[in-house]
């Protein structure tokens, strides 16, 4: 049974409500991490100290401090998206302006905005969120990120992964191999190895809506730019640029003489592998055939050393 081990350093409010946390220490029976703790001196910072079973693991995150923990083992790639609960995820994170000089409580931001800009001017919002960018806490081996800000901690980037500038990913998604990341990973999505997802293109998540279906793409697949899935692709897909496939999507099964062999729901073909998806450019149908054409990264771009 896994047990996990963590010591962190947490920000308070300066009515000692917690802000963050950030764990420099975790440690169980199938990993580890650890730098040397520093002497806290300063009184609105505090060390805390976790110790779980796994068990705990798929417990409702009822503090700050399970909710980073949890962020933390997603992000160190420790555990994998959609393996622990992270139910109740936003009732227990505030809301934060982060800033240059760390998280700073909603209430608070403007006394020092203020004291800022009477002084050296030096304080900088990069943004107001429950959530603060992967990198502040976690910068996993092996991955390239164009644009730290739109990585979300709690990401789950495998080595080789690439994310472009307009790449976003969410937490408790990412990527189980080498990809390349143009597009959105909503959370709760999973990317298999040498798949890509061309810029602007979109998957549908588990936040919006009240939907509750995880879906996944598997290897070798490609997302074409300003595309969209809302179904899983399994292995060897691709969707062609512009074309959004949601669950409800009417889809004609081409036959190996290219005709239209049935209709079905796209919910129907969800998971399927080898499937080439596309728009008929004079009837307007959406069509999924036999994909002839394996996709591939380029092995130098996804080094990533």
């Amino acid at each position: 049974m896994m047990k996990v081990k963590a010591i962190g350093i947490a920000n308070k409010t300066s009515t000692g409500k917690f802000l963050d946390v950030y764990f420099p220490n975790i440690e169980s029976n199938n990993f580890a991490i650890g730098s040397q703790m520093p002497e806290i001196t300063n009184h609105l910072q505090e060390i805390v100290e976790v110790d779980w079973c796994e068990s705990e693991l798929q417990e409702d995150v009822s503090s700050p401090i399970d909710a980073y923990l949890k962020l933390h083992l997603l992000s160190n790639r420790f555990v994998l998206p959609n393996t622990i609960n992270l139910n109740g995820l936003f009732g227990v994170l505030p809301n934060i302006a982060w800033t240059n000089k760390g998280p700073i409580d909603i209430g608070e931001i403007n006394e020092s905005l203020h004291k800022a800009k009477v002084n050296k001017n030096d304080l900088y919002i990069k943004s107001v969120d429950k959530f603060p960018c992967m990198t502040d806490y976690v910068v996993p081996k092996n991955v390239r990120i164009a644009d730290a800000s739109r990585v979300r901690l709690g990401a789950y980037l495998s080595e080789g992964t690439t994310v472009m500038h307009e790449g976003f990913v969410n937490f408790n998604a990412g990527t189980l191999g080498k990809a390349m990341i143009e597009g959105r990973i909503s959370a709760g999505v999973i990317v298999g190895n040498n798949s890509d997802l061309g810029g602007g293109s979109s998957t549908m998540g588990t936040l919006s809506g009240g939907n509750e279906v995880k879906i996944s793409i598997g290897e070798n697949c490609l997302l074409g730019a300003n595309a969209g899935i809302g179904i899983s692709l399994g292995n060897n897909c691709i969707v062609e640029a512009g074309l959004y496939v949601t669950s409800g999507t009417k889809v004609h099964i081409m036959d190996a003489e290219n005709k239209a062999s049935k209709v079905v729901k796209a919910k129907d073909i969800s998971g399927e592998s080898n499937l080439l998806f596309m728009r008929d450019s004079v009837s307007g149908k959406v069509i999924a055939k036999e994909n002839q054409r394996k996709s591939s990264l380029n092995k130098e771009l996804h080094k990533n050393d």
